[in-house]
């Protein structure tokens, strides 16, 4: 086998060098070089092959590919089914990332002793084999059929992969496996670009469905290159925090199913436990009516979600008002105070105003706009609204409200739950009445805020 050369690469300019250096030669950048491995290219024939499974190269038109899906491998949780698209599919590689102690070790490990019909094999470079077998136990999983390696070294865990052949595996976690074609230390951004491409090549022609932990950064943003992400199939975060009972597992990225899917689990004595009705610990049900909170209705992946916004607004006493939001963006929110000041003669520019979202759930979609102005200009008034009221849509700087996707969903879905008004975008009113359901479809901001008053 050929031997491998150590190369490195210019991050600025991709510029090739033979050793390394503070600064680049070629563009004079600094601390851009990185390590690289460089095997020699493979003698070519006629009869080249390639592909995952060995199979001869060819050019195809698109009618002639099959069509048939890839069958799913149900993991027994049916919320993560629900992130995954369905279940797991062979030969694709799932990223798992989230903060220290929020549940990826829990969840994954859950995932292989439930699945008993199939082989499996954890392999763990941060705890050893009596501290996975005592979460198991805690936790009251099965561990006959667990099969479990220590190793940090890559090739080591690859040649044993090929000996198990298992049809699933975790890799916990990236940060701590490594490869003996690299000089730099395991955690680097080298080491975890190029043993990530070879589990993710091993997934592939082998099959095998593959879990990796992945570390995060004080960010929230997952450690090492972002090429990392590029590799992968599927990349799940966790979200929440790690002392409180409630989970969030979010799909940022999924060739196999919807982006942004969400899945709800709660911490138990037993481990994590799918939570099927998300909106009731969403809903925070006061004994009075109270005033700076507005149910919304968000959808999140392919299902609406009821949540609850909550705003407090407070005379400021410093020289600059502070604006603060937890799982909205904070920008947006001073974005929309501007527009409520000038297409709703309403002004809170010597206002305190912050605003939160109850559960921990961070909202990305415009449709939070308008329940976040109801619910401010309700603290600022003092006034509260009704408990049967549900609220969504997006609001333009012109003082418009624009509608949002999948409305009429999101009316139906707030009249499962016993809402009896809606104020929502005129272009969000439906075609036939909901039944129990007043609808208010607005138009303008000003309207809104006079059906409040």
């Amino acid at each position: 086998m050929s031997k491998a050369k150590l190369q490195y690469h210019c991050t600025a300019c991709g510029s090739l060098h033979s050793k390394w250096s503070g600064q680049c030669s070629d563009c004079g950048e600094w601390n851009t070089l990185e390590e690289t491995v460089s095997l020699p290219a493979a003698k070519t024939t006629n009869n080249r092959t390639g592909g995952y499974a060995g199979e001869q190269v060819t050019i195809r038109s698109l009618h002639e590919v099959s069509q048939t899906e890839d069958p799913r491998i149900p993991t027994q949780q049916a919320e993560l089914d629900r992130v995954l698209g369905g279940g797991l599919v062979a030969g694709s590689v799932v990223l798992i990332g989230g903060d220290p102690g929020i549940g990826k070790s829990t969840i994954l490990l859950q995932t292989l002793t439930t699945l008993t019909e199939l082989s499996s094999l954890y392999v763990t470079g941060e705890e050893s084999l009596q501290q996975v077998g005592m979460r198991a136990r805690r936790l009251g999983l099965p561990t006959d059929k667990l099969r479990l390696l220590t190793e940090t070294c890559v090739e080591n865990v690859l040649a044993l992969a090929a000996q198990e052949k298992p049809a699933l595996m975790v890799i916990d976690s990236i940060q701590t496996i490594f490869t003996d074609h690299l000089q730099s230390a395991p955690g680097s951004v080298s080491q975890i670009r190029e043993s990530a491409a070879k589990l993710v090549r091993f997934a592939k022609q082998t099959q095998t469905a593959l879990f990796i932990v992945g570390h995060v950064t004080k960010e929230g943003t997952l450690a090492g290159p972002r090429v990392l992400e590029h590799m992968v199939d599927t990349v799940l975060y966790f979200e929440g925090d790690p002392g409180g009972r409630y989970r969030i597992l979010r799909a940022v990225k999924n060739r196999f199913g919807a982006v942004n899917e969400l899945g709800v689990f709660a911490m138990t004595e037993q481990g994590l436990k799918g939570v099927s009705n998300p909106s009731a610990i969403f809903l925070s049900r006061h004994e009075e009516a109270v005033s700076g909170s507005v149910i919304m209705v968000t959808r999140e992946g392919t299902r609406p979600l009821m949540v609850e916004v909550q705003a407090l607004v407070d005379e400021s006493h410093g020289p600059a008002p502070r604006r603060v939001t937890l799982g909205l963006e904070q920008n947006r929110l001073a974005m929309l105070l501007a527009v409520l000041h000038r297409h709703g003669g309403i002004s809170m520019f010597d206002q305190d105003v912050f605003i939160n979202v109850v559960g921990g759930v961070k909202i990305s979609e415009t449709a939070a706009d308008l329940p976040l102005l109801l619910a401010a200009l309700s603290s600022f008034r003092n006034r509260p609204l009704p408990a049967d009221l549900v609220v969504f849509g997006e609001v333009g700087l012109a003082g418009e409200i624009r509608p949002v996707p999948n409305g009429e969903e999101r009316l139906r879905e707030a009249a499962k739950h016993g809402f009896k008004q809606a104020i929502v975008p005129k272009g969000n009113k439906p075609r036939h009445p909901i039944d129990g359901m007043k609808i208010m479809a607005v138009s303008r901001l000003d309207k809104a805020i006079e059906i409040m008053m």
